[in-house]
């Protein structure tokens, strides 16, 4: 059994790089506005109580509108790796993981572009979408570390502000200096989607790691040799 901290409730702390020279501003100065679109990408195969603790915890911390859990069609560092779940069916997972959760909302939007899935891509779509509106693209620290070796990575900063989630414990990730960077802290939550495909093959229970209408909709569609029979 891999260990997990259930989270309930996640206090996160954000400090921009610009906050941490700006000492005589308070709290009480601060707007509480919500502004801002946040994108959180990944396979989501399955989606879980991390993804979903991380997307909330960047929603209430940086006072976004919103934060679309964009599922990858074909993403690029993982194909030829292993079998990849259908994009609908990681889309309607994502989906019954997000249900009744203000502020976070699945998106299609690469799936329906197809092709292989670049960041770059979907940043400059969101961009002529919502020209008015702050991107902010959230990775965690290991993503962020490797940022360089991404497709057209030198146009990413002018099209969004980097979000770094770093767990409790986590050594501080650094960026490209060209970014704009938040940081956004939480607790460590030590399961990964790796895991849970390799509990369901062993027959060994996805909840509470999995919200119970993702495991409905997993059993219902046979994923990862479960079903509902």
């Amino acid at each position: 059994m891999f260990p997990l901290l259930w989270v309930t409730s996640v206090t996160p702390v954000c400090l921009s790089e610009q906050t941490l020279h700006d000492g005589d501003r308070t709290l009480g100065e601060m707007s509480t506005v919500r502004r801002g679109l946040g994108i959180l990408g990944g396979t989501f195969d399955p989606p879980h109580i991390g993804h979903i603790a991380t997307a909330k915890a960047v929603f209430e911390a940086l006072l976004l509108e919103r934060v679309l859990l964009m599922v990858a069609n074909e993403p690029w560092q993982k194909v030829g790796n292993r079998s990849l779940s259908a994009p609908e069916d990681r889309l309607a997972m994502t989906r019954a993981a997000v249900t009744g959760t203000d502020g976070l909302e699945a998106s299609d939007l690469e799936i329906r572009r197809g092709g292989p899935t670049y960041t770059i891509d979907s940043l400059e779509e969101l961009r002529l979408s919502n020209p008015d509106t702050d991107l902010f693209l959230i990775l965690g620290a290991d993503a962020a570390a490797g940022l360089e070796s991404w497709h057209r990575s030198s146009e990413l900063p002018a099209l969004a502000t980097l979000v770094i989630v770093e767990r409790d414990g986590e050594t501080r990730a650094e960026a490209p200096p060209e970014w704009s960077i938040r940081r956004v802290t939480m607790p460590r939550v030590d399961i990964s989607s790796t895991h849970l495909r390799s509990f369901a093959a062993r027959g060994t229970t996805l909840s509470p790691f999995v919200p119970e209408p993702v495991i409905a909709e997993i059993e219902s569609r046979g994923l990862y040799g479960l079903d509902s029979s």
